[in-house]
């Protein structure tokens, strides 16, 4: 089963913790400082489409783009109530991007580029994303940090509501540098029985330096790195690093 093809109905009741209202703030603050308004956003990965509605309710117009088209079902029932601001979803892989117009500023948030495991995968998204952005635009993105992913080798961890039970079993391994997710769960079918599916999810542990270099080569400059949303520097043990960088002006 492909990654959140059963996990996309429950995704935000199981995934309430991820501070959705406080990630969409923090971008539309770094959008506001910038010099060119920000009017379009690139979601890329949107899941189902939490950050991209947030963001349409603050005015912006968005793209949103992501994979899974059961992650994509989940995010347009979602966008119903916002009428003609709605978010417009595109089924799409990341190495596939492909928009037909140019936008003021992309983001990927909640570790989605983590996902890319293949370097070429990485190194082509990045690459589509520069294209798709207008001259002088930006590019704000998170992604789990290698001392996060080596943390989780060998843990097991519940998330559970009322009607579904996740259990994520996780494994690092140093050769590959990737982070393996064995997901179980158990829905309740109403009926007084529980149906089990299962995912297998896989996390890359790409280092700062490495992000880096494939900004650079995508022919993105002007590149920061900070702490899960703030201005500061992050420290050593972090588990998220967000990227800030912007396609070259004319």
């Amino acid at each position: 089963m492909n990654s959140y093809d059963a996990l996309a109905a429950s995704y935000d009741a199981l995934t309430a913790d991820a501070e959705h209202l406080r990630r969409a703030a923090y971008l539309d603050r770094l959008f506001r400082r910038e010099r060119a308004p920000v009017e379009t956003v690139l979601d890329l990965a949107c899941g189902t489409g939490t950050i991209a509605c947030l963001l349409a309710e603050r005015g912006y117009r968005v793209l949103a783009v992501d994979g899974s088209e059961e992650m994509l079902t989940q995010a347009a029932k979602k966008a119903e109530t916002l009428g003609e601001r709605a978010p417009l979803f595109l089924h799409q892989a990341m190495p596939r991007l492909r928009l037909g117009r140019e936008v003021d500023a992309a983001i990927s948030t909640l570790d989605s580029l983590n996902y890319l495991t293949r370097t070429a995968d990485l190194r082509e998204t990045l690459r589509r994303v520069c294209r798709w952005l207008k001259p002088g635009g930006v590019f704000y993105f998170d992604v789990n940090t290698p001392w996060k992913l080596r943390r989780m080798d060998g843990q097991v961890y519940l998330d559970e509501t009322e009607d579904s039970l996740c259990v994520w079993r996780t494994f690092f391994s140093e050769r590959t540098k990737i982070c393996t997710y064995q997901v179980d769960l158990f829905q309740a079918d109403g009926q007084g029985a529980w149906d089990r599916a299962f995912e297998e999810h896989r996390e890359r542990a790409w280092s700062r330096e490495e992000l880096e270099t494939y900004l650079r080569e995508a022919g993105f400059d002007g590149i920061a790195v900070t702490g899960d949303m703030t201005d500061r520097p992050p420290e050593p043990e972090e588990d998220r690093w967000i990227f800030r960088c912007r396609k070259p002006a004319d």
